[in-house]
């Protein structure tokens, strides 16, 4: 049993009511941000070799808040790893707003139709914190997740990315943060396990915390900067965590591996 958590869950009980509250009222409060319509997209290099990188996730992977996929996460970690990769870099997003990780087993790992792919990033959690999903069906769901790629694709290099800052969302009340923050937190601790339980995949579990970003990546931003509504990233706060990404994926040597 996670104790933490458990006792995390009793403080927060008393809170619900005012989370409900609060919840609404922020949803009314931030825009409906379209994801990215583009969903694929190639980096060219002189090669004759080819590199499939597919993401998978919620809303953050599908681009709400950016421009285009391309300028969004997906787009600056293919160029970013086309930098150590020789080879021409297709990429594809596969994602939907407010899909849990569940969603995303039931519904989009049946529509991957790539016959190969070289590597899979996937971004989830914060839905499953919103619906207060607990560590253990966390586990499982993960796990499923997981087994249903490696189905597919049995020895492709399969890597988590950070689980959202909740904590750093400028639109969250002090209590939206202290919950749901902490729930992220747990869940990011189970999703660590989970990971080393299998072979070739990875989980980046690393704090998306806007201090450490500008300081490492030498920014001249504001906390408001890294948000298009409060919630979710900006197209900077995307080229940030696909750079942190992508130096996570060359530290482990996961494409060498």
């Amino acid at each position: 049993m996670n104790i933490k958590y458990t006792l995390g869950a009793i403080v927060s009980v008393p809170l619900l009511p005012m989370l409900y509250f609060q919840g609404k009222k922020i949803k009314r409060t931030i825009p409906e941000f379209p994801e990215a319509t583009d969903v694929e997209g190639l980096i060219p290099m002189e090669s004759e070799q080819s590199f499939q990188l597919i993401t998978i996730g919620e809303s953050t992977i599908a681009g709400v808040g950016a421009s285009s996929n391309a300028k969004g996460f997906t787009g600056t970690l293919a160029k970013e790893l086309s930098t150590h990769v020789p080879a021409n870099i297709s990429w594809k997003v596969y994602a939907k707003s407010g899909y849990t990780a569940q969603c995303v087993t039931q519904n989009i790992i049946p529509q991957i139709t790539e016959h190969s792919v070289d590597l899979i990033v996937i971004g989830l959690g914060g839905n499953d914190s919103f619906v207060l999903r607990t560590p253990k069906r966390w586990n499982k769901h993960i796990r499923t997740l997981i087994d249903d790629i490696r189905s597919m694709y049995p020895r492709t290099p399969i890597v988590f990315a950070n689980m959202p800052p909740i904590k750093e969302f400028t639109a969250f009340t002090g209590p939206f943060k202290f919950v749901i923050g902490n729930l992220v937190l747990h869940l990011g601790k189970e999703l660590e396990k989970v990971v080393h339980t299998y072979e070739n995949v990875y989980y980046r579990a690393k704090g998306l915390e806007y201090h450490d970003l500008v300081k490492r990546m030498n920014l001249n931003a504001t906390p408001e900067d890294f948000f298009s509504d409060g919630v979710h990233p900006s197209e900077l706060a995307y080229q940030v965590w696909a750079k942190d990404v992508a130096e996570f994926i060359q530290e482990k040597r996961i494409l060498s591996a």
